[in-house]
């Protein structure tokens, strides 16, 4: 069905004369006359009819004009969501690790609901590989991720990444445990946790253990990594942990003694070709300010 048509269906039923229509459109009687034939055709039905020496809607005409109000106003409201130069509205669904949503996405939410307040954010945690899979099927617009140096989890090629921030990561030990940074050697007969969503740390652990002459013996999966600092303090295993995390006195974080670093990048990923959509970048500015400021 032709927009054009249809506006001058609308403006008909509005401004009551073939002639007012023309003068709004500067174009000629006969020319509105020819698109509102064209649109009869088009859905079949009677439009318009002899009223005198004017016309009028037929009932077809006038129900039609009724439902040209909603289309016209949904086609301008898409085409106003979709400049990239309008004003960001809409709702935003957006995943993350739980990290991530602590120092990042409550940080640029908090931000955006003062400087963008048309735009509505929906929150949900995920691992990378649940997050990857849900931006792909359209699921999500905007999805938190991470990997590591040692275990690097690129996306496929239907996505686009930007980098947030990197921290160092440490193995968490009691605090009962020798000071200074760890040999892992020294752990090779101690139970090991890893994430039990995400096979990334495990990856690190298993190849820094092989480095070293020994497979670790991973006994626990946990997702919270303040449950893997309460269960490191109660002696149930070790673990990675974000090397500078704030701890209880149970335990500490410590850096290896080996030349092998361990780093942990965040990224923000979307869809290819959708940056422009205004909530997204909104989005992914606030994201921006907040790495800048907040965990750089």
């Amino acid at each position: 069905m032709d927009l054009r048509r249809l506006h001058l269906l609308l403006e008909l039923s509005r401004l009551g004369t073939m002639r007012a229509v023309a003068d709004v459109h500067g174009t000629t009687t006969s020319g509105v006359s020819q698109q509102l034939a064209s649109l009869a055709e088009e859905v079949g039905a009677r439009l318009i009819e002899p009223d005198g020496r004017r016309v009028r809607l037929t009932p077809a005409g006038l129900r039609l004009a009724d439902h040209a109000v909603t289309i016209l106003a949904a086609v301008d409201a898409a085409r106003r969501d979709l400049d990239p130069d309008s004003v960001p509205s809409g709702t935003l669904r957006v995943g993350g690790f739980e990290t991530a949503i602590r120092a990042s996405l409550l940080p640029a939410v908090e931000r955006l609901s003062t400087t963008h307040e048309l735009i509505r954010v929906e929150l949900s945690e995920y691992e990378p590989l649940e997050a990857f899979e849900l931006l792909e099927s359209d699921d999500l617009d905007l999805a938190l991720t991470y990997d590591y140096n040692t275990a690097p989890l690129p996306p496929s090629a239907l996505l686009e990444s930007m980098r947030l921030w990197t921290i160092p990561w440490g193995l968490g030990v009691p605090s009962s445990d020798p000071t200074g940074p760890v040999r892992l050697l020294d752990y090779a007969e101690h139970r090991w946790i890893v994430n039990s969503r995400n096979t990334a740390d495990e990856e690190v652990i298993r190849g820094l253990c092989a480095l070293e002459g020994f497979s670790p013996n991973v006994v626990h999966r946990i997702d919270s990594l303040d449950l893997v600092e309460h269960m490191i303090g109660k002696g149930y295993g070790v673990g990675l942990l974000p090397l500078h995390r704030s701890t209880s006195d149970a335990i500490r974080i410590s850096e290896f003694a080996s030349s092998h670093d361990v780093l942990m990048t965040v990224y923000a990923l979307t869809r290819k070709g959708r940056s422009n959509w205004p909530p997204l970048k909104a989005m992914v500015g606030a994201l921006r300010a907040v790495a800048t400021q907040d965990v750089l």
